[in-house]
């Protein structure tokens, strides 16, 4: 079925979406699966994104699918204020009649992190355990570092030498610092890295390469809509843009 013909109901591309990536493999303090919407809801238009913000909402058409990474709602709400996020986009959609599903560390578990390691950075995996997959490198550091600046396209290179020279990296995508004690390689790439997990690596000869939260998992759409292809569905790519600014 191609996606301008597309009729299916939440249900259905729920039963898809379990055999890519199942919903069971999520952790016990995440949201994955349907946020908003009824499993009986029928769509036309299938978009992916990271996240979800008012903006993107404006733009796409009523009665569509939105399929993000992260979760719009982690914990229980305790009240609807449409001043504030997420109550805001929340109330967008519902007039729009646009539904949500989110597949975030179900996803991670078995997709992200081996794509972006295969087709974003061009690299062979080794083994994934998890949240993180790894990979021989077999350079010196400098030149690790700026190939991966290059490939993600990092507004700047933030790191952590531990060691001059990669025989085996390890990658996190999003936020995963706090793996670093389990981490069996020479360089660990994540996002969000902390001073004192910084301190704590150094100290202990790993080296790091702060990848960014947004720049390491913004191939979520890329990688869900090729997984979509092979059921016959074409998605539309409509990414969140990144909260932050560089300057």
């Amino acid at each position: 079925m191609k996606n301008e013909k597309l009729t299916m109901k939440i249900d259905e591309i729920l039963d898809i979406l379990d055999k890519i990536a199942p919903f069971e493999l999520q952790e016990g303090w995440d949201n994955s699966g349907l946020i908003v919407g009824s499993k009986e809801d029928s769509f036309s238009k299938v978009y992916l994104s990271l996240d979800v913000d008012s903006k993107l909402i404006e733009n796409l058409e009523e009665n569509s699918l939105l399929i993000t990474h992260h979760p719009l709602i982690f914990k229980g709400l305790k009240q609807i204020n449409y001043d504030h996020y997420p109550s805001n986009v929340i109330k967008q959609m519902i007039k729009k009649g646009i539904s949500l599903i989110s597949m975030h560390t179900n996803y991670d578990k078995t997709y992200l992190n081996r794509y972006v390691v295969q087709t974003v950075l061009g690299y062979e995996v080794i083994k994934c355990e998890e949240f993180v997959c790894y990979f021989e490198v077999e350079d010196k550091f400098d030149n690790f570092a700026k190939n991966i600046q290059e490939k993600l396209k990092l507004p700047f290179l933030k790191i952590v030498e531990g060691k001059d020279f990669i025989k085996k990296a390890a990658i996190t995508t999003g936020s995963g610092a706090e793996l670093l004690n389990d981490i069996e390689a020479d360089c660990f790439l994540t996002g969000d890295i902390k001073y004192h997990q910084a301190y704590e690596a150094k100290e202990n000869r790993l080296s790091m390469i702060e990848i960014g939260h947004f720049e390491s998992e913004i191939y979520f759409a890329d990688s869900l809509s090729k997984n979509l292809k092979n059921f016959d569905i074409q998605a539309i790519i409509a990414n969140s843009k990144d909260p932050f600014t560089y300057k």
